[in-house]
């Protein structure tokens, strides 16, 4: 029982940790930023924070890792499915929040770039 309690309380955490990862991008530019710099950049990020963390492939990495974990845990000569269960659900999270941080990269540098700013990376 005792990891049905702890599981909530990581993934708030995983989640918290996780909230901009990706949008506070300090992107690298071909030259000088111009007086709209600063403010598209402020923009770009608003727009990669608002993209979700929990999409499909976040959940999916989620079941996957849970089905994994429990396979795992009772395998295990201890037979602790329901453990390996969580901690495979809570690292097929922060793998599909890792993804979703790279998305959010994307999307600022890409933004940027769409409004005529020679972004590197």
């Amino acid at each position: 029982m005792k990891p049905m309690l702890i599981a909530p309380l990581c993934l708030t955490a995983l989640l918290g940790a996780c909230a901009k990862m990706g949008a506070d991008v300090d992107p690298i530019l071909d030259g000088p930023p111009n007086a709209q710099f600063q403010s598209d950049l402020a923009a770009c990020r608003s727009l990669a924070r608002n993209q979700s963390q929990l999409d499909h492939e976040t959940m999916a990495a989620a079941v996957i890792g849970a089905g994994i974990g429990g396979v795992l845990g009772e395998v295990d000569s201890e037979g602790n499915a329901l453990g390996g269960a969580v901690a495979g659900a809570l690292a097929g999270t922060a793998m599909g929040m890792s993804e979703a941080g790279d998305t959010r990269k994307a999307i600022v540098l890409n933004c940027l770039r769409g409004r005529g700013h020679a972004v590197v990376n």
